[in-house]
Order: structure tokens, then C-alpha cells, then sequence
């Protein structure tokens, strides 16, 4: 041993030591534990599963559910795993196989089902009693979607937020959205809602940055999109699979994630849609069918009644088959059908089942017929009375029976029924379906007129001028108005500008004259430029005058009508004016009719159950427009469409852009065309006009906190 060794050994111990109190340190951190898993059925064919931990647990766990394939998920947070196995066998009614995984200091019991059914927790002392609906619940009401949920929300909960949302592609190409939360506390729940994934995180901001659609499909992955907005006080995200998925979620400290994977069929097996049960594997040689249905009722455990009927013999042959689609075989190859009731199954022929379920039909019926009637009262909050008696005594859809009837009262919008009890409970019912508060819309109409205009004339008057025969030069200059000497034998300029040139009309004489002058736009005159050029005895003159105007316009107009109106309720809203014209009537006088010339938006909108909006669309903005001999005219701007818009959303519904450019060039010929001094014998005039219009569409959804200001 060399002399380092007692240092080595002190790092031994204090290793020893430090991985001592770790585990000391962890085993004080794992609380608690699995001690015990049991089963049990109760009336109505309930399953109850008693799980016994070490010490009484402060809270129920954490659960969720997975409908394809069905799977009910609970997890119990600071918990390891003390059964010392992971998987249990049950096959009790819907309840097939119990799976327990500790990951950390996390334990998950994950409970394999035969069909989607909903559960409860309750915590007595150590045990967490786990309840799976059955079959009699089922029957006796429709269960709601499922939802899964994770923490709750309590009353007098703070603001949560949302702090980022990422996706990402897993390992075995399932996509995994990760969500990272301000705290554990949020409130989440997680339902199936058609094709989508809907996840709502309770009294939850969400940050303006994170109010997206992402479109995901370049990952491969079953997700498309994702769509994350605010609802209310709450935020939610919208997640949309594609193909034949199923999807999970699970939440670590302040991140929750969702994993979407793809379920893949294998086609070796001999497995159809639809069919759930344990797998079996049957291979009989002409064996009577009673024996077979024995073997599935000991397989299964259901009890099974047998009709006297039911005779015959088959050979079989199914490896690992579902056992539900064995007894399906079975029965198509005998002509046989089954009832279910509970646990219990009863097989017959298929005339037979159906001759016993007619009669009892028909029995029913008779008591229908002699069961006495009972008259209700039913004050209705939102619906007309009037409208709903209707819709019970349609002729081509009657809600009441024969000898029911309904009465309503306009002034206190009350309906008296008059039937017998089973159906004034589905008029009951349906009371409470329909007799809700209308949602309604405020539809935002903006119309955008945006004009520009540009105009250019140039122009010349060029001629020539012999004062020999009597005037003076000085009297012809002073004659044009405009014009001024400079003095002596040399040339002379004179400017005019807004003012009509005051040139006597013997000023351009036929000899030699080029008058083509810029006109004026919008009844403003051009600008001049004159040049006068005379011999030495001021006898004869040559007159140059140019004139230039230009002028730019821009415009915009913006007409922005509003409205409110209930869920699939028509408003029009319009503002403008009626022109009177005159219209000759059948006996030869004539009458004043009224032509409307307005701005109007017409909308009817339609809410769907994702809150968007489909509106149908009328906008017109008319306006008077030039006189003729037979009145105005009227300018019409009309579009009329069906849209599909989100709530709060803006779509460009329509827009028409139009352009009038030309140039018109008035010239002398081959004079005209002269290079350098070829625009002293040219008028020319051009002219740009440009008009835009853009209708744009906004609706949003008035909440009941919602207030509209003008």
C-alpha cells in the first residue's frame, strides 16, 4: 500500500458516506407507496378498484384518459411502486389488465378497458377508491365527452399564464407538444372534440406572441396544426391529427405535454374496427355450437342464456382474435343475434329476437295508449312560446303523441302540454336544449375608396404678324395685353399665367399660324410663356407662345357600417338617399318613383362550435352620379358573398382596381414630327386616373360581459 492510500481511503468513506445520505435524503423525499391493488364489481356492473397506500394520501391523483385505445391513466406523485410486479390481470366486466410504472419519484396506474367509460376517485383513510361507470349508468344516461383533467380549478384561484408552446417530433415520429406553464397549478382539461384536440388551461392569460397557428406537417408527425387563442378568462389550444391516432398527456412540475402518435394496423391479424375484447385463439372440428359459446362465456365471464333453438354444428379455427369478433363469426355463420343486458347475453335466432321484440314494442305501445295523461306548465326564458308550440305540433315531425296536445299563453310566453309522462319528460328536455340565450355578433363593415388622379396638358400658339399696311409696331404690341418691347431691334419675352391671352384674333393670320393651345383642367387655365421676335423697322413679327398645366390629385373615402344582430338572425343596416324619378303608369299618367342610392350592409351570421363566424354578405355603396335628360344616374358598388371568418378576425371580402391612362397628341404633320423643334407645332395632353376599392369584414362575438361602445 502505497502512501497515498489513506487519502484514497478517506474519499472512499466520504463517497460512501455522501451516497448514504443521498439515498437516505431520497427515501425521505418517496413518502409514500403502492402497497396493495384490488378489484372488485358492484350492482350495475361497476368496477371498483381499492388501491391501499402506506400513509393516507392529501389528495386524489392526478388522472386522465385515452379513448383510442381506451385507457384510464392516474398518477400518483412522490409514490414508488411496492407490489412487486407491474402487471395485473383482471378481466372484470370493462376493466381487462392493470399496469403500475414507477418513473422517479412518480407512479402511474394505467387501466387497460374493453370501451371508453368514465370514473371517479375518493380517498377513505390509506385507500383511493378508483369507480368505472358501467353498463346501467350507460343506460341510464349519456355520459359527456371525456375529458381529461389534471389539476382543478378552485374557487378564488390566481391568474395563471401561459409562458411558451413548442413542438417537437419523438423519436418514433410521434409529435409531442410541450407547453411550459407559470406554475403547477393551472387547470387543465383535455377532450376530444370530432378530429381535434382540444386542451383548455383554466383562468390562464395567454401572451400576445403566442396567439398563433403553426402548421406542423413538415415534421412528419400525425399533427398538422396547432392553434392556440384566448376564450374568455381562459386560454386554449386546438391541436389537429390526421389519420388513425391516439394521444396522451402528462404534466411534470410547471410543463404539461401532449404526445400524438400514429396507430398502426397490423394486417397479419385478423382484427377488425370496432372489436376491443381479450384475444383468443378457438380450433374446433365439428363441435355443436353450444359447446363453443360455453368456451366464450368461460373466457369472458358474461353469463350467457342459450335458446332451446339455437342447434347446430360448426368447425373453427381463430388464432388471436378478439373475442367479441369470434362471437360476431359465430353467430353471422348461424343465423343467430344476441341482446345484452348488464353482464348478461341472450342468444336466439334472429326471427326469433326480433318476433319478441315486436310483441313488446306493440305492448308498449297499448300502454301508451291507455296511459293517462298529465298537463304541465312550462315558462320558457329566450324561446317564444308561440315558435316552440310549433315545433311540437309539426305534422311532419310531431314531439307529442296522439292524444297530446300544447296551448301557449303570448302575454306571460308560458306553453301548457297536455300528455302522458314519458313524453312531457323528453318535452322536458328539450326545454332545456333549446331555451337558452341566443349568442350574438356585431359585424364590422369597413369600405376603402382610394383615388388618384394626374393630368398634363402642354400646348403652342405660334404665328406671324405684317404691320406694313398701316399700324404701328408700337399700337400691336400694345394691342396683345400681354406682351411688352424690350426696346430697339432685338427680341422681346413677355409671361401671362392664369389669365386668357388677350390676342387679337388678327394676330395669327392664315398666312402662317399653329394654334393649339393647352386647355384647362377642372376650369383652372394653363400657364403661358410668349416670345415675340420683330425686324428693325417693327414691321413685321413672329409670336411664340407655350402653355403647360398639370395637376395631381389623391383621395380616399371610408365608409365603415356596424351592426348587431343574434346567431342566424338577418340585419341590414343602410344609410343614403331615395331619388325621385318619374314612371309612366298603365292609364298613361305618370307616377314619382323612388330609387335608392345608399350605403347598406346586409349579414345574417351563423356561429360554429369553435366560435367562428360564417356570414352571408350583401354590401352596396351606391351613390348619385351624373344628370341625364331622364334624372341622375346612380354609381353602384355591390359585392355578395359567404365567408368563413374567426372570431375577431379581418377578411378582405372584395376589391376592384381600375386605371384610365391616356395620351392624346394633336399635331401638324411632318412639321410635328420635326426633331428639336417638332413641339413647337404639337399640342399634347395626357391624362392617368387610378381607383382602388377594398371592402374589408370583421366579426366578433359578444360575450356577456361584452359591452359596445359607438
Amino acid at each position: 500500500m502505497t502512501a497515498s492510500t489513506p487519502s484514497i481511503m478517506r474519499s472512499l468513506h466520504a463517497l460512501a458516506a455522501f451516497a448514504l445520505l443521498a439515498f437516505i435524503g431520497h427515501a425521505h423525499a418517496q413518502t409514500n407507496s403502492i402497497q396493495a391493488v384490488n378489484v372488485s364489481t358492484q350492482s350495475g356492473g361497476r368496477i371498483v378498484v381499492r388501491v391501499t397506500m402506506k400513509d393516507p394520501p392529501a389528495n386524489p391523483p392526478a388522472g386522465f384518459t385515452v379513448n383510442n385505445p381506451p385507457r384510464i391513466a392516474l398518477d400518483f406523485p412522490a409514490t414508488t411502486n411496492a407490489l412487486g410486479r407491474t402487471t395485473q390481470d383482471v378481466a372484470e366486466g370493462d376493466l381487462r389488465r392493470i399496469n403500475v410504472v414507477q418513473a422517479g419519484d412518480r407512479t402511474r396506474m394505467v387501466l387497460e378497458l374493453g370501451r371508453a367509460v368514465t370514473y371517479d376517485t375518493q380517498i377513505e383513510g390509506r385507500t383511493i377508491l378508483v369507480t368505472l361507470a358501467g353498463p346501467a349508468d350507460k343506460a341510464a344516461a349519456t355520459p359527456p365527452a371525456i375529458t381529461q383533467h389534471f389539476a382543478e380549478q378552485r374557487p378564488g384561484d390566481t391568474r395563471h399564464a401561459l409562458r411558451d408552446i413548442d413542438f417537437r417530433r419523438g423519436p418514433a415520429g410521434e409529435g409531442r407538444i410541450v407547453i411550459d406553464l407559470s406554475d403547477s397549478q393551472v387547470g387543465i382539461a383535455v377532450r376530444t372534440q370530432g378530429r381535434s384536440i382540444v386542451v383548455d388551461f383554466a383562468n390562464t392569460t395567454l401572451p400576445r406572441n403566442l396567439e398563433r397557428r403553426m402548421d406542423v406537417t413538415d415534421f412528419g408527425t400525425p399533427v398538422q396544426s396547432l392553434e392556440s387563442f384566448s376564450q374568455g378568462s381562459n386560454a386554449r389550444l386546438t391541436i389537429q391529427p390526421r389519420g388513425n391516432w391516439e394521444h396522451s398527456a402528462y404534466q411534470t412540475d410547471n410543463r404539461f405535454i401532449i404526445e400524438v402518435k400514429q396507430v398502426v394496423e397490423d394486417p397479419n391479424r385478423l382484427v377488425r374496427p370496432g372489436f376491443v375484447g381479450e384475444k383468443l385463439s378457438l380450433n374446433f372440428q365439428n363441435v355443436e355450437v353450444r359447446a363453443v359459446l360455453q368456451v366464450i362465456a368461460d373466457f369472458t365471464g358474461l353469463n350467457i342464456i342459450t335458446s332451446d333453438t339455437v342447434t347446430g354444428n360448426l368447425t373453427l379455427r381463430l388464432r388471436d382474435v378478439p373475442w367479441d369478433q369470434a362471437l360476431d363469426i359465430i353467430l353471422q355463420s348461424k343465423g343467430l343475434d344476441m341482446r345484452k343486458t348488464g353482464n348478461v347475453v341472450w342468444i336466439a335466432p334472429r326471427d326469433e329476437l326480433a318476433t319478441r321484440e315486436k310483441l313488446a314494442l306493440e305492448s308498449q305501445a297499448q300502454i301508451a295508449e291507455l296511459e293517462p295523461t298529465r298537463t304541465e306548465t312550462f315558462q320558457l326564458n329566450y324561446q317564444r312560446a308561440i315558435d316552440f308550440a310549433r315545433l311540437l305540433t309539426d305534422d311532419k315531425q310531431r314531439l307529442l303523441s296522439k292524444r297530446g296536445s300544447a296551448v301557449i299563453d303570448p302575454r306571460t310566453n308560458t306553453i301548457f302540454v297536455q300528455d302522458t309522462p314519458t313524453r312531457l319528460e323528453e318535452v322536458r328536455r328539450l326545454i332545456r336544449k333549446v331555451d337558452v340565450p341566443v349568442r350574438q355578433v356585431m359585424i364590422e363593415s369597413r369600405i376603402v375608396e382610394a383615388l388618384d388622379t394626374f393630368s398634363r396638358n402642354l400646348g403652342v400658339r405660334l404665328g406671324t404678324l405684317d404691320l406694313s399696311g398701316g399700324a404701328s409696331a408700337g399700337q400691336a404690341i400694345s394691342g396683345t395685353g400681354s406682351r411688352f418691347l424690350v426696346g430697339g431691334n432685338l427680341q422681346s419675352t413677355g409671361i401671362q399665367t392664369g389669365q386668357t391671352p388677350n390676342t387679337p384674333t388678327s394676330f395669327l393670320p392664315d398666312s402662317l399660324s399653329v394654334n393649339l393651345p393647352a386647355p384647362a383642367i377642372g376650369g383652372v387655365q394653363p400657364g403661358l410663356f410668349s416670345f415675340l421676335l420683330f425686324n428693325d423697322r417693327g414691321t413685321r413679327f413672329l409670336n411664340l407662345e407655350l402653355s403647360a398645366l398639370q395637376a395631381d390629385g389623391r383621395g380616399k373615402i371610408i365608409s365603415s357600417p356596424r351592426v348587431i344582430t343574434a346567431d342566424q338572425v338577418e340585419a341590414v343596416i343602410e344609410q343614403g338617399t331615395e331619388i325621385p324619378y318619374q314612371q309612366a303608369t298603365s292609364s298613361g299618367a305618370t307616377a314619382v318613383q323612388f330609387k335608392k342610392a345608399t350605403l347598406s350592409l346586409k349579414v345574417k351570421p351563423q356561429i360554429t362550435p369553435d366560435d367562428n363566424v360564417i356570414m352571408s354578405l350583401n354590401v352596396h355603396k351606391d351613390s348619385v352620379g351624373t344628370q341625364t335628360t331622364a334624372g341622375p344616374s346612380i354609381d353602384t358598388k355591390q359585392v355578395t358573398t359567404e365567408v368563413l371568418v374567426e372570431n375577431g378576425g379581418t377578411v378582405v371580402i372584395g376589391g376592384i382596381y381600375t386605371q384610365d391612362e391616356r395620351t392624346t397628341v394633336n399635331k401638324v404633320p411632318l412639321l410635328g414630327d420635326l426633331p428639336y423643334i417638332g413641339f413647337l407645332f404639337k399640342q399634347t395632353l395626357k391624362f392617368d386616373n387610378r381607383n382602388e376599392l377594398l371592402i374589408f369584414v370583421t366579426p366578433r362575438i359578444l360575450k356577456d360581459t361584452l359591452r359596445v361602445t359607438p
